[in-house]
């Protein structure tokens, strides 16, 4: 995290005049520029040209990703071969990386529920320990005993051989490992606390994250009101749901780029759509259930507009009338089914919980060969919370989302897992684990991970305990040897530091069948995972 702070440059050039200024002083909406070859300092939109940047350093993602018009940049992600002009939209102590370190500095500062004991008991058990070394050494010696030597070699090798040293190393170094670990991959956890309870898990619940959403139609009834207009892309772009996105990025296709400063009284409604006021006109966009409340009759419009890919129906409601319907396909990312079977082979069991309609929810699950076990749909942010409670009653229970919408759920659930650093800062904020990047694939690679961390924590306490044998024995038997008691205590504390130390190596991935037959089935993606 360190190596990655001190990556970001200090400067930055104005793209009006070419201006070096300093990154501190740099404010949100500047316009600044960055050549081929540079590092990003802060966080901003692209508004003009187009580069391929790495992001390895912050997302884990090892195939440089293509930037364009309206993507999003982040700080410490070099520009690899274009020229591009960005708007800025944090500050430099706002960007990704500077939130990122902040959370990995307070996560470890956050002890598990274990390392919490151990601490606790250290402090009845080292006063005990020198009241028992102390009354070996003094109570012989009260007592005229012979051989009194004997007796302080012995006393000192209990104080020696009792020191908790490795005891209490056992949990802090592993689950700061586990953290490093995590981090370079592209996986932030907040803590040694979610960590354990991530290792613990047995129920994973989703809410159609890994799906994409793409505009397939659009029908208007109204000849002022048409799908090139600006007012749905206007609207929506203030807007960080999925769905708005689809529908912005099918107006950039015809040619409509959106003015969201147009729009005025903006407003969510969770699980219907949104509300937005452009030149004195009322416009709502969203689900059925929204278009209902808004009085509109929806029938007639719709009538042949869906086809096998809908996952709904969504509605323009301008002045109370359906002025617009358009449909929606959600198709599920690259990853998702393979992640499903890992999980699967950890034991762990999956639901779906989405406020989508059910034929939308259906057809995800038929994408995914119907491998997840409990779907629930058209649920509002309450009812999801709802059912995490539910959950929880059968086991440790992790919630996967991304929206402001779910950060009620994320809360609830034992682990919360936001996706990707470009989802809702709510979701960011409110979830114990944030997948920097949004390859779904991470999450069960961080359940492996806390795993593994679990069982270098027993193995380092097993250690603790068991090499303390040998020395109190020799010198139980008449052979209180001191030496013997410095080596096992120092190599226990060295021993625990380099098995935890494992918890770095790089592992590899479980590939499943599905995941092999994909890339089988792309000699594109084969070439390119090749040249990298």
């Amino acid at each position: 995290m360190s190596s990655l702070m001190s990556m970001a440059p200090q400067k930055a050039v104005l793209a009006e005049n070419g201006l070096i200024v300093n990154v501190e002083d740099v404010q949100v909406s500047m316009i600044l520029a960055f050549k081929a070859g540079e590092v990003i300092p802060i966080d901003g939109i692209v508004i003009e040209g187009q580069c391929e940047v790495d992001e390895r350093s912050l997302t884990g993602e090892s195939v440089p990703v293509v930037k364009q018009i309206q993507s999003q940049v982040w700080a410490g992600t070099i520009n690899l071969n274009g020229y591009i002009i960005v708007e800025t939209t944090n500050l430099a102590e706002d960007s990704a990386v500077a939130r990122m370190a902040k959370l990995l500095e307070e996560a470890q500062h956050n002890k598990s529920k274990i390392q919490r004991i151990i601490d606790n008991c250290s402090k009845f058990y080292t006063p005990a320990v020198l009241l028992i070394s102390a009354g070996i050494a003094v109570i012989p010696t009260a007592f005229k005993v012979h051989d009194r030597k004997w007796w302080y070699s012995t006393a000192l090798v209990i104080l020696v051989t009792a020191c908790p040293c490795a005891l209490i190393h056992s949990t802090p170094v592993a689950t700061f490992c586990a953290l490093t670990k995590a981090a370079a991959s592209g996986i932030l956890v907040k803590g040694g606390d979610y960590l354990e309870s991530l290792a613990k898990i047995k129920i994973v619940a989703f809410d159609k994250t890994g799906t994409e959403f793409t505009v397939t139609e659009f029908r208007s009834n109204n000849p002022d009101f048409s799908s090139d207009t600006l007012l749905i892309s206007s609207i929506e772009s203030k807007s960080s749901h999925p769905m708005a996105d689809a529908l912005v990025g099918y107006n950039r296709l015809n040619g409509v780029e959106p003015k969201p400063e147009n729009v005025k009284g903006f407003q969510i409604f969770p699980g219907e759509g949104i509300y937005g006021k452009i030149d004195d006109k009322n416009i709502c966009i969203g689900n059925k259930r929204l278009a209902t409340r808004e009085g509109c009759v929806t029938g007639p419009m719709g009538e042949g507009i869906k086809d096998g890919l809908t996952v709904g129906l969504g509605y323009v409601v301008m002045e109370g009338k359906v002025v617009g319907i358009f449909n929606l396909s959600d198709m599920c990312r690259t990853g998702v089914a393979q992640t499903i079977n890992e999980l699967k082979s950890l034991g762990i069991k999956t639901s779906m919980l989405t406020g989508d309609s059910h034929v939308a929810t259906l057809h995800v699950h038929d994408q995914l060969e119907q491998a997840i076990e409990l779907v629930h749909s058209e649920l509002l942010p309450e009812e999801k919370v709802r059912i995490i409670k539910e959950l929880k009653k059968t086991g440790p229970t992790a919630m996967v989302g991304d929206r402001m919408n779910d950060a009620p759920a994320l809360a609830t659930a034992d682990v919360g897992i936001s996706m990707g650093i470009s989802g809702s800062a709510v979701a960011t904020e409110t979830g114990h684990v944030t997948l920097m990047s949004n390859d779904i694939r991470k999450e069960p690679q961080a359940i492996r991970l806390a795993r593994r961390t679990r069982q270098k924590i027993i193995e380092n306490i097993g250690l603790s305990i068991i090499t303390k044998a040998a020395p109190v024995g020799l010198a139980i038997s008449g052979h209180p040897l001191v030496w013997v008691a410095v080596l096992s205590d120092v190599g226990t504390c060295l021993l625990v530091i380099f098995n935890s130390m494992l918890l770095l190596r790089r592992t590899k991935t479980p590939k499943s069948k599905c995941c092999q037959s994909e890339q089988g089935s792309d000699p594109t993606r084969e070439a390119l995972l090749l040249h990298v």
